[in-house]
């Protein structure tokens, strides 16, 4: 088996927006705005999944000029999903959290961290969208097209650990997912699964961002990523590109106000900014589908739709996939990847 290497760094997508570490970090103020003297001075805690910290400082900023966010700054913590919602866990200071998965969000639920309802509105709960894609260099030289050309004899394929990044757990699920598309049974939708991650695949790092770095520095023939991070490397120069499978799995990211926050108000006015028709725009400029309807349809020409595009409930929904996939011990990519002598270890 390929051994296993780690890398980190995002880049930019429009005007220079884009990346995070790959390890939990802690910057200041995202907004850059100090509190004024015209409302209650607040800071909010965000901690959130490394790739969109961009976006995040956009969003944040904007956020600090508005009524609602006056006198409003922000402390944000960015790393691999699974990582930063144990973290939370664990008493890591938070006001609100954005994961990639919904199982890291399930976590802090069931200890009473974020409330039960934290996805009864609109939106679900889910503060932008995007899709499993695949990168490959400039000019496609292994010819990759959809996912039976990832398990192909000599491509070397990139993408994160499982058992740190909900990145990774996305991308496995789509590479499922599309086998099932293809008219596969579950059984051999999971060995082609056994086979990506234990020929293929040479590099799992703990997070997206890591990842990426890891493809732009030179590793690799495809990087398994989100279409968000992958525009962002594409945007700020990278030579890649973008390859669209027929069959892909739309990755939906949650966020929520937790409920010990002590600027819950704040907070909550936070969360129905980046929903309105402002913030999302932001997240569409970033690179990221809004979940807004009207906002949506003013970016329908940047973000194509797969021919055979789905979601979480095709495989069963979280819960079914977290027990099935992900479970430590029990489940079976787990097991495929400490059968690989992958760390399986949250």
């Amino acid at each position: 088996m390929s051994a296993l290497v780690s890398a980190a760094v995002l880049v930019g997508f429009v005007a220079g927006c884009g990346g995070s570490s790959d390890v939990t970090s802690s910057t200041g103020s995202a907004s850059n705005a100090a509190a004024t003297s015209g409302g209650a001075g607040a800071q909010l805690q965000l901690v959130a999944y490394s790739t969109p910290k961009k976006a995040y400082d956009a969003l944040t900023t904007a956020f600090a000029q508005t009524s609602a966010g006056n006198g409003v700054t922000f402390g944000q913590s960015f790393g691999a999903s699974g990582s930063q919602s144990r973290a939370v866990d664990s008493g890591q200071p938070a006001d609100v959290v954005a994961f990639s998965t919904e199982p890291d969000m399930t976590r802090l639920v069931k200890d009473g961290i974020v409330a039960k309802n934290w996805d009864a509105n609109r939106e679900k709960g889910i503060s932008s969208d995007s899709v499993v894609v695949m990168v490959v260099r400039k000019g496609n030289p292994k010819h990759i097209a959809g996912w039976d050309d990832l398990i192909k004899p000599g491509v070397d394929v990139i993408t994160p650990n499982p058992s740190t990044s909900g990145s990774a757990r996305w991308n496995i699920l789509a590479g499922y997912g599309a086998q099932l598309k293809e008219g596969k049974t579950p059984d051999q939708a999971l060995a082609y699964v056994n086979t990506l991650l234990t020929k293929n695949v040479s590099v799992q790092d703990s997070s997206a961002s890591a990842a990426l770095q890891t493809f732009t520095g030179g590793k690799g023939d495809v990087l398994l990523d989100y279409e968000s991070d992958a525009l962002a490397a594409q945007k700020a120069g990278d030579a890649i590109q973008l390859v669209y499978p027929k069959q892909t799995l739309l990755i939906e990211t949650p966020i929520a106000v937790t409920a010990k926050s002590s600027h819950q108000s704040r907070a909550q006015a936070f969360l129905n900014w980046q929903w309105s028709t402002a913030g999302q725009t932001i997240w569409g400029q970033k690179g990221y589908r809004p979940v807004v309807a009207s906002v949506a349809k003013q970016f329908a020409d940047k973000f194509p739709t797969p021919p055979q595009l789905f979601t979480i409930d095709y495989l069963g929904g979280w819960s079914k996939v977290k027990a099935e996939f992900f479970e430590p011990s029990t489940g079976s990519i787990t097991r495929i990847e400490e059968a690989a002598g992958v760390p399986t270890a949250s």
